[in-house]
């Protein structure tokens, strides 16, 4: 079973253009070296094939509180990366997104502990859904007017949901995000599939990872290296060393 990382995150008014820049390797970004695709999609005409602008609209005009964008960051299988890759992303991005606004990449850093490839997607994308009405900038990113669309902002998919339908949703989309990568992987003729469930929730009983972070990474022995890879891998029992709890998911 391969390791399934899927997180959601949400930027704040003022960030999407800076993070874009990041996610895309642009600037002094592009130091890192670890760019593998990249792309966008879905954009208003008066974002001019710019993402950079759809994003520094966002900044802009979105309400004090409200999200500029919603990050989707999907673990992908190492096994995949070249020709296959590509179609991996593309039906990714169609089934968990659809047709609202986005902008994607591929990164392919070495691990901090191991020096293994992490192949990930980052996926920024709007929760404001395209209606068919032409709009400015300013326009785009106001409040949605349920009596007369053509008059306010477009409508954000999250909007009136409750806690609980969010997190169903969440449930879904990690559902749908394994599977997709299962049907690839197959397609491709690897026996190894990835599942979406809990450690819990799939019967085993090993304590879940902590994510310790490049710098706590560098600070460590190497020998401290080594005891922790052997108790990730479960070749010490549960207990023996780390302390339990964090999340069942490889952080990126």
């Amino acid at each position: 079973m391969a390791s399934f990382s899927f997180q959601i995150k949400s930027g704040r008014k003022g960030g999407a253009l800076g993070h874009s820049r990041y996610v895309a390797r642009r600037g002094y970004h592009s130091a890192r070296g670890d760019l593998v695709l990249s792309g966008y999609g879905n954009l208003p005409a008066w974002a001019d094939a710019d993402p950079e602008q759809f994003w520094r609209a966002a900044d802009e005009h979105e309400r004090i509180n409200g999200a500029t964008y919603r990050e989707l960051i999907v673990a992908l299988p190492n096994v995949l990366i070249g020709t296959p890759l590509r179609p991996l992303v593309e039906d990714l991005i169609c089934k968990l997104i659809g047709d609202r606004p986005y902008q994607y990449a591929v990164h392919s850093p070495k691990s901090s502990l191991q020096g293994e490839q992490n192949l990930h997607m980052h996926l920024m994308y709007s929760d404001r859904m395209p209606d068919g009405f032409t709009r400015s900038p300013a326009q785009t990113f106001a409040r949605f007017n349920p009596v007369s669309p053509w008059r306010g902002g477009c409508r954000k998919m999250s909007g009136g949901r409750t806690a609980m339908q969010l997190r169903d949703d969440l449930i879904a989309m990690r559902k749908l995000a394994a599977d997709i990568q299962n049907a690839h992987l197959a397609k491709h003729g690897h026996s190894v599939r990835v599942d979406h469930r809990s450690l819990r929730d799939q019967g085993i009983s090993r304590a879940p990872e902590h994510h310790l972070g490049p710098g706590r990474i560098r600070s460590m022995s190497p020998q401290e290296k080594e005891d922790y890879v052997r108790r990730r891998e479960g070749w010490q029992p549960r207990g023996a060393g780390a302390s339990d709890g964090g999340s069942s998911e490889a952080r990126l």
